[in-house]
């Protein structure tokens, strides 16, 4: 181990880095996954459109705070949505 790299982890510079590698195959995974499901930024932006639209009949949501992607594992591709709900609608009569 030489001088830097000690030094490196000393100071928490090696978790740094790890931690910003890690974000940027994370990242980079997600974009590989939205390109072989040829799903565009539009298409993905209609479908968190149609996500409030249908929710939004049952539940006052953050539309703002709504977060969908696509991710990918061993297993397939999966829909992650996270939607933060304000109210559920009660239904009168």
């Amino acid at each position: 181990m030489g001088f830097t790299s000690m030094l490196g982890r000393f100071f928490g510079r090696d978790e740094e880095s790890s931690l910003s590698k890690t974000m940027a195959k994370e990242r980079l995974r997600l974009v590989l996954v939205h390109d072989r499901l040829d799903m565009s930024e539009t298409m993905m932006e209609e479908l968190r459109t149609d996500l409030i639209a249908t929710i939004g009949k049952y539940m006052e949501i953050d539309q703002e705070a709504l977060e969908v992607s696509l991710s990918r594992d061993d297993d397939g591709v999966a829909l992650v949505a996270n939607i933060p709900v304000k109210n559920v609608k009660r239904q009168v009569g």
